[in-house]
């Protein structure tokens, strides 16, 4: 459940009538979307809670202050014009740096009588124009006006609940660089500094660390043996022997302890290939099944791409995962096919089963290879994002879009899928003109709205909407 706060604006001789009626319709359809609601009482206000002078302003300012910790984002609803200072001074002594979506009511043409006339058309220009003077960002709805029971205001809602969990999620956010980058990846550097500037803060641990912790754990430690359960559990590890799926768990914990210790929101991972070469195993289904618990990993130490499948899931509530862009499909522009060796998370799968890494076995032998959780994407919707730090322009880049997960059958190894994107031979123009990594942070749904939004709008970072 998220907590959102509520502002009902009214304004001078329009009835009282219009805010008691706005204000039950709009916290009906805030309850239908699971929000607790963060509201001046009716019996507050002499106009049923609706804010419309100084002192006003105030009670409902410190009435949001009391519940900071709590309201991830404010809805402004103007069942009539509203006193645009007073909605403005609210949300400045409140201080909160949440999002804001302002929803104006719409008027009935047979009804623009005194007793029935709202004006919240032109009312909402009005409290957006003071919202810009005081320096507070906001959120439209798809239409200028509209009512609380709509169909279009229903996803506006949806959206900027999205909107307001990337945006809390984002802020303060800890993220683990987990070993040095590998070598022959210069696309995966960044910036540590544009993102502290954020509000991101990147922990290090260098990988001998970690297998230094990891060699000393004992396979009776009540840890280790919950996590060789947990991950037989997980996904068809046969054929893979008991000391390979042993060193898999050891590896677990020592992550899931670190996390847990630097309280961080997600890992990025050295492997390539190191932990191949020092270890014995790769550690894919180990990340994937941080990623299926909500703990986003990503793979060779791809902190920035560790950002959008944070970003992606907090708007979703559900696992993200990070693909290469990596092959065409026959001669379709919209088709190409997403993969990774991999780490995705359970639930992107109809099915998986888990393998050797085929490209790495080479190297190092199938035997110090195991650990990959390989099997197709299912079918259906997908957003895809991309943040990118831009060390010469000094600022954070972003792109984001929607696709599908096609049914097309492949025979290849690792985790794959085929997908679908309206122009894509555009976006890839865009993506190699403007010099982005060949990760991409992908979710199994539709949240490209919410995520342009918060990136944009509340961080601030230049983002592309395809």
């Amino acid at each position: 459940m998220i907590t959102l706060g509520v502002i009902v604006g009214t304004r001078g001789f329009f009835p009282s009538s219009l805010c008691e009626e706005g204000r039950a319709e709009i916290l009906k359809a805030l309850k239908k979307q699971g929000v607790k609601p963060i509201i001046l009482p009716e019996n507050a206000t002499p106009k049923f809670g609706a804010v419309e002078n100084l002192n006003e302003a105030r009670a409902c300012a410190d009435l949001f202050i009391k519940n900071k910790d709590k309201i991830k984002g404010v809805v402004v609803t103007l069942p009539n014009f509203g006193d645009e200072r007073a909605i403005s001074n609210v949300l400045r002594w409140a201080d909160l740096n949440v999002p804001v979506l302002v929803h104006a009511w719409s008027d009935d043409v047979e009804k623009l009588g005194i007793q029935h006339r709202r004006d919240s058309f032109c009312g909402k220009m009005s409290c957006c124009n003071n919202l810009r003077q005081y320096g507070i960002d906001y959120t439209l709805t798809t239409l200028h006006t509209d009512t609380a029971d709509s169909e279009t205001f229903t996803n506006d809602l949806k959206q900027f609940i999205g909107t307001c969990e990337v945006v809390a999620k984002l802020k303060n956010l800890r993220v683990g660089a987990l070993g040095a980058r590998p070598a022959a990846f210069n696309t995966v550097r960044y910036s540590e500094k544009l993102l502290e500037a954020s509000g991101i803060s990147v922990e290090t641990l260098d990988l001998s660390e970690l297998l230094g912790w990891v060699r000393n754990m004992k396979e009776k430690e009540p840890e280790v043996k919950t996590k060789l359960d947990q991950l037989q559990k997980y996904t068809n590890v046969t054929g893979v022997s008991k000391e390979n799926l042993l060193k898999m768990a050891k590896l677990g914990v020592g992550m899931d302890r670190w996390i847990k210790d630097q309280q961080l929101g997600g890992i990025c991972l050295q492997c390539w290939s190191a932990l191949e070469e020092l270890y014995g195993i790769v550690p894919c289904t180990m990340m994937s099944m941080l990623s299926e618990k909500l703990i986003p990993a990503a793979c060779e130490t791809d902190v920035c791409g560790l950002i959008g499948m944070i970003a992606l899931q907090a708007a979703s509530g559900s696992p993200s995962a990070l693909l290469d862009w990596n092959n065409n499909f026959g001669t379709n522009p919209d088709k190409g096919i997403l993969f990774h060796c991999s780490n995705l998370p359970k639930s992107f799968f109809s099915s998986t089963k888990m393998q050797y890494q085929d490209i790495i076995a080479g190297t190092v032998g199938k035997n110090n290879a195991y650990g990959t959780l390989c099997g197709q994407i299912a079918p259906g919707p997908f957003t895809f994002t991309r943040v990118s730090t831009d060390d010469e322009l000094g600022e954070i880049k972003a792109y984001v879009g929607e696709g599908r997960f096609t049914d097309d059958k492949l025979k290849t190894f690792g985790g794959y899928g085929v997908f679908e994107i309206q122009d894509l031979q555009e976006l890839l123009r865009y993506i190699c003109e403007n010099g982005f990594e060949h990760h991409v942070a992908a979710n199994r749904s539709l949240v490209a709205g919410s995520i342009e939004d918060a990136f944009a709008n509340y961080l601030g970072w230049d983002v592309y909407r395809h």
